[in-house]
């Protein structure tokens, strides 16, 4: 089992950029490396020299059921790692028949973030129902309750624009949405694959008020067609044909500081070392960073 000093050593040779800094920072999405579990994905990040991490509720509760919540968040710290985001749930900004349903496991996963000392948590629309304008209205209103629901436990809900989505598909309306519910515990993330493999379009990011991002998803979209896109052909940075560099830099201007955080769906990825596909990934990414000048 890997030690805090044994870990902090092979870090120290290449350090990567503080929280808290004027610069974004590369971070982990536990999802990358899911089938290693809770611990064996965070051993992996750590030994490759990442700082930070994007857990996931799944593997929080499964690490959970033999120890417990304080001991997932003992063993992030003892890898000198941190904690910045989680993921949260779908289905809280549309109407639709399950609504209720998504609202408690809302309050149950809150309250393992919390209990995680996380601040924020990503909640996806990934709908595909057919709706009208009026459903919007309803929307706004969907997300100051959950907002709400989250208040109290310190955390911010961060409503994620996804492509394909038939309620919030873009970035526009995702800030547009977020605006209108001008609810404190409520902020929109951008997410880069589904900036670049949706419908939204380079020149909305001018739309992005300063400060107004709250997280950052980071990855590459395939050099393949279109029509083969989905939610799971995601590419290392570096390894597509989005104009990453253009849009960390843009980010940048509107005052982001903060994770970028590295999730992928291929199965090769999602199967293989966590240290070796960390590797790569931090190898890959830092070019961007610095291309970008934010590293």
């Amino acid at each position: 089992m890997l030690t805090r000093r044994n870990l902090l050593a092979a870090g120290a040779a290449a350090p990567m950029t503080a929280a808290g800094s004027s610069k974004m920072f590369l971070c982990m999405h536990q999802t990358t490396s899911v089938a290693a579990g809770f611990r064996g994905s965070l051993e992996g990040y750590a030994r490759a020299g990442i700082r930070y991490v994007e857990v996931i509720p799944p593997l929080v509760e499964e690490f959970s059921k033999h120890e417990s919540v304080a001991a997932a968040r003992r063993l992030v710290s003892d890898l000198g790692l941190k904690a910045v985001s989680s993921g949260g749930v779908r289905g809280l900004a549309e109407p639709h028949a399950g609504r209720a349903q998504a609202i408690e496991d809302l309050k149950r996963t809150a309250t393992l973030v919390a209990e995680m000392g996380i601040d924020r948590m990503v909640c996806p629309c990934g709908t595909a129902e057919k709706f009208t304008s009026d459903d919007y209205t309803r929307g706004v209103d969907n997300l100051r309750e959950a907002g709400d629901i989250v208040k109290p436990l310190g955390i911010t809900a961060m409503l994620e624009f996804m492509r394909g989505s038939t309620f919030i598909g873009t970035l526009p309306t995702a800030l547009n949405m977020t605006r209108q519910a001008a609810h404190p515990n409520v902020r929109p993330m951008f997410d880069a694959y589904h900036f670049w493999a949706g419908l939204s379009k380079f020149e909305d990011l001018d739309l992005i008020h300063d400060g107004e991002i709250h997280h950052v998803h980071f990855q590459d979209v395939p050099g393949i067609p279109r029509e083969l896109l989905d939610n799971s052909t995601r590419a290392i940075p570096g390894d597509g044909v989005s104009p990453l560099v253009g849009i960390v830099r843009k980010l940048a201007e509107k005052n982001y500081r903060g994770p970028l955080s590295v999730e992928l769906f291929y199965p090769h990825l999602q199967n293989g070392d966590p240290f070796e596909v960390a590797s790569r990934i931090r190898r890959k990414a830092e070019l961007i960073l610095q291309q970008a000048g934010v590293l």
